[in-house]
């Protein structure tokens, strides 16, 4: 029988310690890392290699033995008998929700009034009223079948201990290292659980979104560390026979993908956040709406934050908790699929047959997930702090006082952008991002193993040196990280020589590969861009002089650069100037670039300032220590950008190209009366699919014939 340390962990939170350890052993203490990192989920036992332990571990979780039992969870009461009509009832029973149905029902009314369908008469008001009557009934029937259909159903706790195990079977035969989290992380988690459980207020985690591992993960995490179960917002293309009811009953609560207008809809979906958030349920939505195809960060989708929002705006809900979440991963399952629909294949729909024939991936090794929970905050506090921030004249005397909706609109946007900053705070580079950056940031073909491992070293370093975090394996070798790297990306994606004078590594799949070398890209953004902007001058070549590019030229490209990714990526809050400023001094400090400045100092404009500004910069170039050294620092800040603007660049060819030309326009003919007649013609419009698909051709014929550096742009 294999030692008992191999079998379900049991997880112990005494005072700042976390100590793991299977049930009746505990495993001698280890030497605490910098981040204090833990593996949540271990392997559990497998019936043909240890039968009586695998029975062990059935038993202890259908016993519901230890923390399996998942009782006295840290929150409010779910997974009991009658749920499910509970909620439904809370939810039918909103104010909202009946003003809404009385609303609809006497706007019905009125139609077929005015179409006199209720006929004349002294009976016509007794008419009017009993038809209205059966509309609002009806109305309710609806909204009660959505309602079913739409919450989750935390019903029976025999079904989620079940549920965790199966789950848990299934993720550690696939991520066969487990999901890691931060020790410290974790238990402000449950602090912060303990007192929002006291003030009966929801935590809302919000996620970022790359697999649909994403949501399982963060249930097994609440589920192990005893925190009530967050109600997760899934779309309905989920909810397919067998999985979505196991999801719905796990915590899936399905919304359509369009709400396509539907008042009703939208204001049960509302009712139902409402319900969740006034009786501190947990809730959990993805930031980004779906899935990211391309690894980084996407823009948020404001939908279902919109309806959080607005319940604390209006009063509703006194308060909730923010919850900032993200999920790592050493390799993404659907990375193959995402390389698909990037080349244009339509997205298949899902059902069961897919997912049945996914079980290939279970046989996988794809190293770890590792998750990471940003410090919550309060959202009312936050909605505070950014009123107190608006012009005093347009500021609304109490909390409950309507926002114009240009002022909804900017808070609701500021409070988007705050979340995914959040994430790219406490979001973990894996080495598998370290890889995959390395090579597709190389001048040559290939690396050497001797290189790759100083270009990771190297590129680990700037990691945290931006404040990022990089993944650690417990001090092992930089070699021995590669290794385990390389081999869970495979040889489909990196390519191995190994009849050379030193094994050689290249990449065999770029496009799968970007996806994880944009992993990376959040942390050094400002670099590229400078980077990007310099190089205007620095193609030219010639000597250092002739390279050197003027402040305010400088200025202008990054401003003009920043302005077309302002939708791509995330920047620092501080503004473009003093941002600018920070980057290069910071390059400067790093020996990539020199600045020339003036030799007299300014004192500042500022009104009741007399402190001297410091010497004004004038021009920038390459430092001397860079280009001896190849220029490989630079080089990588701009192969990083570069994609995107290649990218940019040939959407505007293909738009350009998809332009018709003005037909010359011929003398309109005399009326009648001796006047000119004028005819007006309109812009014919193009189905989004032909233009996404002429675009593609372009990009190919560009990209062959060598005018396009990059495939995945």
């Amino acid at each position: 029988m294999p030692s008992t340390s191999a079998s379900v962990p049991d997880l112990d939170i005494l005072g700042d310690q976390i100590t793991i350890h299977p049930s009746g052993f505990v495993e001698p203490p280890t030497s605490q890392d910098e981040d204090r990192e833990r593996n949540l989920v271990e392997h559990m036992a497998r019936f043909r290699e240890s039968p009586l332990e695998f029975l062990r571990e059935v038993s202890l979780h259908v016993s519901g033995t230890g923390w399996r039992a998942y009782d006295n969870v840290i929150g409010q009461p779910i997974f009991y008998s009658g749920f499910t009509e509970d909620m439904k009832t809370m939810v039918l029973q909103t104010p909202m929700l009946k003003s809404r149905i009385e609303q609809l029902a006497e706007q019905r009314t009125q139609v077929e009034e005015q179409q006199g369908l209720l006929g004349d008469g002294p009976h016509r008001e007794r008419r009017r009223k009993r038809r209205k009557e059966d509309i609002e009934q009806s109305l309710q029937d609806v909204a009660a079948d959505l309602t079913d259909g739409m919450i989750c159903k935390f019903e029976s706790k025999r079904f989620i201990r079940g549920a965790y195990y199966l789950c848990t079977q299934l993720l550690t035969r696939a991520y066969h290292q487990g999901i890691h989290v931060s020790s410290e992380e974790v238990l402000r988690l449950r602090s912060v659980a303990e007192k929002a459980a006291e003030k009966k207020q929801s935590i809302i985690f919000l996620p970022c979104h790359r697999s649909h591992v994403d949501y399982v993960s963060l249930q097994l995490i609440c589920y192990r560390l005893g925190v009530a179960l967050p109600t997760v917002v899934a779309g309905d293309n989920l909810n397919f026979p067998v999985v979505g009811s196991f999801l719905q009953s796990a915590g899936a609560m399905w919304i359509r993908r369009s709400f396509a207008n539907d008042a009703l809809y939208t204001t049960l979906v509302q009712s139902y956040i409402d319900t969740l958030l006034q009786n501190g349920f947990n809730l959990e939505c993805f930031i980004e709406g779906g899935r990211s195809r391309i690894g980084k960060l996407l823009s948020p989708k404001f939908g279902i934050l919109s309806f959080l929002l607005d319940s604390v705006l209006s009063g509703r809900v006194n308060d909730a908790v923010i919850c900032p979440v993200s999920t790592q991963y050493d390799k993404v399952v659907e990375t193959e699929s995402y390389i698909s629909e990037l080349l244009g294949q339509p997205k298949p729909k899902e059902n069961l047959k897919d997912f049945l024939s996914a079980s290939s991936v279970l046989s996988l090794r794809l190293g770890r997930v590792d998750v990471r929970f940003h410090e919550p905050w309060s959202l009312r506090d936050f909605i505070n702090e950014q009123r107190t921030r608006l012009n005093s004249s347009k500021l609304p005397p109490s909390l409950t006082s309507p926002l114009n909706p240009a002022d909804r609109t900017r808070l609701l946007r500021t409070l988007g952008f705050r979340v995914l900053s959040d994430i790219n705070a406490v979001s973990v580079v894996m080495p598998t991002a370290l890889i995959g950056t390395v090579l597709l940031t190389l001048r040559g073909r290939g690396v050497g193993k001797s290189e790759l491992i100083r270009r990771v070293e190297w590129l680990s370093a700037r990691v945290r040196a931006k404040g990022g975090r990089v993944a650690h394996f417990a001090g092992a070798p930089t070699s021995t990280i590669i290794e385990r790297g390389l081999e869970v990306l495979g040889p489909s994606l990196v390519g191995e020589i190994s009849d050379l004078p030193e094994t050689t590594y290249y990449a065999e799949d770029r496009f799968q590969l970007s996806f994880y070398r944009n992993m990376t890209i959040h942390l050094f953004i400002s670099e590229a861009l400078v980077s990007a902007a310099m190089y205007t001058r620095i193609k030219q070549g010639g000597g250092p002089e002739n390279q050197r590019i003027p402040y305010q030229e400088l200025y202008n490209q990054v401003a003009f650069l920043s302005y077309i990714f302002r939708g791509e990526f995330i920047y620092p809050t501080t503004g473009l100037l003093p941002n600018l400023h920070k980057t290069l001094l910071g390059l400067e400090s790093d020996n990539v670039i020199t600045l020339t400045r003036s030799s007299t100092t300014t004192t500042s404009n500022h009104s009741n300032s007399k402190d001297p500004e410091p010497p004004h910069i004038l021009t920038a170039e390459l430092h001397p220590h860079e280009r001896a050294c190849g220029r490989e620092n630079f080089d990588f800040y701009c192969f990083l950008i570069w994609p995107f603007i290649e990218s940019t660049w040939l959407g505007a060819v293909s738009l350009m190209g998809l332009t018709p030309p003005s037909p010359p326009s011929p003398s309109p003919p005399p009326s009648l009366n001796g006047t000119t007649t004028t005819t007006t013609t309109t812009t014919p419009y193009l189905d989004i699919r032909a233009v996404q698909a002429a675009a593609q051709l372009l990009g190919k014929t560009l990209y062959h014939q060598g005018d396009l550096s990059y495939f995945e742009a």
